[in-house]
């Protein structure tokens, strides 16, 4: 049996194809159309999701879309009639396209697909919590929701077990602990949606000077979790605007212009409300262990991508385990929505094995041969070097002990935000400057974003704070203390950003100011040969931990094809790049003609 679930038409569209039960591929529209975020209609993810399948969608069994419309609606409805005049712009923008289009998602799904069979529409946070739970390893388990708003709902929690997810208590929009943090993204001067990221990256730079002030005048926050928003300082039910003039008011100033010099302010106002959000996380966990006597917590929604959060619920909240959705925002409940239908909805059964979730790494994207890719490379006349793939391993951790940077484009693309060793650029977590060097000469973005290390599972404890694995690079866990560098008291009394080039760690490349890391474990059983090029790093030069960011560059998708993976590479100051058994070298490669005119596009004040 086989069921296509799909997300679309508010941010990152995905399809997921699931075939008895099975996860057979899942893909983001973004990375087909090169449009970040994308939000139409998945058509190039569906298609190659049934590709993959090898079936049609006229013979599909189901299709699975991840809420319902109508329900939707109303909450949109209901609120500009509340605040009505106010929001009458957005209300007359808005309004036009749900009566043409987003109301009848019916009618949108059987022709975009040529699909007559039965469409399901599962609520958002059913199919987050799905998500959640059905791929996790755990027979039974508590889960946790929390993101900007689905219907109604923006936080839930409840219980899954077997082939059943049961929603216990939900916080309805617009109380939203996902929109107070987009709230300061915005504030801050960061793209809303997709800037949540670069405000947890920023968050330890700064010090909680109003965590107090948006504990008492923004959130009445309860001591199980529970919240309310005082409406009064946010402006996002009447339109695109997050917050109002008394939120500037209170906080000393409008809102930073985006790419604007980041102030010390700027910095203080990220780490006050990554505090205040991680207190709540851990209150909401807190009181439903309490409720539900579970030992294992699954988490999904946008908010479960806020790692260092979860890395304390890991370390300081009262569950034994912990499994987070890979794809955690809007582009997982695809997967869910498919997954809820076959369980849920279908009534089968479900087995899990307490270890090993079903979500195979979340490598279930496309893959390309190498058949393809050396005919990309002839067809294009690019130089290469051909290897046997038994020397790949040895070959790129030699280039990554000589600092070089090294585009890795291996096997199926992941599912979600996060690189994980499919679709990677890698370097020498060990350089001083590669921090810095990665992130103005090959990402063309803010300095002071941290990279995420990859580390073999088995060593992982030997530099990293953590017990467990952390195969989706969800958890951020403390640098061990033995392998951190004693700082000057100079050093130690720096502010804002003076903190970057301050090298704390043996591995200072990946070592953010706090001395916190946001791990990826890699395990041979998910991905050989990655596992194996870092194992033989390890063994020839003594470090088994490498820098692993993902391949692209600021503001566009994560590389998908061979092309995709050139043109990154040579618009960049990476070194390398690595395709299947294929090598390309930098120096080797003829230039391209619109290459400065594409990096000014990412050039930095």
């Amino acid at each position: 049996m086989d069921i296509l679930g799909i997300s679309a038409f508010y941010h990152d569209s995905a399809a997921c194809l699931v075939r008895d039960g099975v996860i057979i591929a899942a893909a983001q529209e973004e990375r087909f159309t090169r449009k970040k975020h994308d939000y139409s209609f998945p058509k190039n993810a569906v298609a190659f999701c049934l590709t993959a399948g090898g079936v049609q969608a006229a013979d599909l069994d189901y299709v699975a879309f991840y809420d319902k419309p109508f329900i939707k609606f109303e909450r949109i409805l209901e609120t500009y009639l509340a605040f009505a005049p106010r929001g009458i712009g957005t209300f007359i923008k808005a309004i036009p396209l749900w009566i043409k289009q987003k109301l009848w998602m019916k009618e949108v799904i059987a022709k975009e697909l040529g699909y007559e069979g039965q469409i399901l529409f599962p609520e958002h946070h059913e199919s987050h919590a799905a998500s959640a739970f059905f791929p996790s390893p755990f027979a039974q388990a508590a889960f946790l929701t929390i993101d900007g708003v689905g219907e109604w709902t923006t936080s839930s929690y409840g219980v899954g077990g077997d082939n059943n997810v049961e929603i216990l208590a939900e916080i309805h929009f617009p109380h939203s602990l996902g929109l107070l943090y987009s709230a300061f993204t915005y504030y801050t001067g960061f793209k809303v949606n997709s800037g949540e990221y670069k405000v947890m990256g920023l968050a330890p730079y700064g010090r909680p000077v109003y965590k107090d002030l948006i504990l008492n005048e923004l959130i009445d926050l309860k001591e199980d979790g529970s919240f309310k928003l005082n409406m009064k300082y946010f402006d996002y039910c009447v339109g695109p605007k997050m917050v109002n003039k008394r939120f500037e008011k209170l906080f000393g100033g409008p809102a930073r212009k985006p790419e604007s010099l980041l102030t010390q302010r700027d910095m203080d106002l990220a780490r006050s409300v990554q505090d205040v959000t991680e207190e709540a996380m851990l209150r909401m966990t807190r009181h439903i262990h309490n409720v539900t006597g579970q030992k294992n917590l699954c988490l999904a929604g946008g908010v479960a991508l806020n790692c260092v959060g979860n890395g304390r619920i890991l370390r300081e909240g009262p569950f034994e385990n912990i499994w987070i959705q890979p794809a955690a925002g809007d582009a997982g409940g695809a997967l869910g929505a498919a997954m809820f239908a076959w369980h849920q909805y279908l009534g089968n059964d479900r087995q899990a094995d307490n270890k090993n979730d079903v979500q195979r790494g979340s490598y279930i994207g496309p893959e390309f041969k190498d058949s393809e890719i050396l005919e990309y490379l002839k067809t294009s006349d690019i130089p290469f070097m051909r290897l046997e793939p038994a020397d790949i391993p040895e070959r790129v951790a030699d280039l990554i002990a000589d600092e070089k940077v090294v585009g890795w484009f291996e096997g199926p693309m992941e599912f979600g935000p996060r690189a994980l060793g499919g679709r990677s650029i890698i370097g020498d977590a060990r350089s001083p400057k590669m921090q810095e060097t990665m992130n103005l000469k090959i990402k063309f973005r803010e300095s002071f974003r941290p990279f995420a290390p990859s580390v073999l599972a088995e060593k992982a404890c030997d530099y990293f704070d953590i017990d467990g694995e952390s195969p989706y690079m969800l958890l951020v866990a403390p640098v061990k203390k033995e392998i951190r560098r004693e700082m000057s008291e100079d050093e130690q009394n720096l502010f804002g950003l003076d903190k970057l080039h301050v090298v704390r760690s043996s591995i200072p490349a990946i070592t953010h100011v706090d001395y916190s890391a946001r791990i990826q474990t890699v395990s041979r059983s998910t991905n050989p040969l990655y596992y194996d090029m870092i194992s033989k790093l390890d063994e020839k030069h003594g470090c088994p931990v490498i820098i692993n960011t993902s391949f692209n560059v600021r503001g566009e998708p994560i590389v998908c094809t061979p092309d995709d993976a050139y043109m990154c590479f040579m618009r960049t100051n990476m070194d390398y790049l690595v395709m299947g058994c294929f090598l390309l070298d930098k120096t080797e490669q003829t230039p391209l003609k619109d290459d400065i005119d594409w990096r000014s596009r990412f050039e930095l004040d």
